[in-house]
């Protein structure tokens, strides 16, 4: 009957710390201009959902920034135009961009960021893309967000 406990106990702790895992998104850019991960998973229950961004590269971000914007896959292409529009200062992202969802800042090598948005944003089954828009950087840098309840 012990080991069931443990078990059941187990399995029980386990899966929390799925679901809690499963309110941060976390990405790894480097100089060879791609993310670690193409497709995360993210609840559109969680209350607030966390974006990380980690660069292990050695170049500035004027050179090999990295970024994280996502977004209804549909849209990606126009963001990163308006994006490059932007510039650099505005992190090659429009501001005022009702089609972005969430972004984070540029950052070169060495550095970290990260960028909160409420998971409402968000609908279970949606087809969205998290991707980098720094200019020339969409192509091979994006992934899939899978949206789950």
């Amino acid at each position: 009957m012990k080991i069931l406990s443990t078990l059941l106990l187990g399995l029980f702790g386990a899966g929390h710390a799925q679901a809690a895992n499963n309110c941060t998104i976390a990405l790894k850019g480097d100089d060879a201009m791609k993310f670690d991960l193409k497709e995360v998973t993210v609840s559109a229950s969680c209350p607030t959902i966390t974006v990380q961004l980690s660069h292990p590269g050695k170049m500035p971000a004027a050179a090999m920034g990295h970024n994280v914007v996502i977004a209804a896959t549909k849209d990606m292409d126009a963001i990163t135009r308006d994006g490059i529009k932007a510039g650099l200062p505005n992190n090659y992202v429009n501001k005022a961009d009702p089609r972005v969802i969430a972004s984070t800042k540029v950052i070169g090598g060495g550095e970290k960021t990260s960028a909160n948005f409420p998971g409402k944003k968000l609908i279970a089954g949606g087809d969205y893309t998290f991707f980098c828009s720094f200019p020339g950087h969409s192509m091979l840098m994006k992934g899939k967000l899978v949206v789950t309840k």
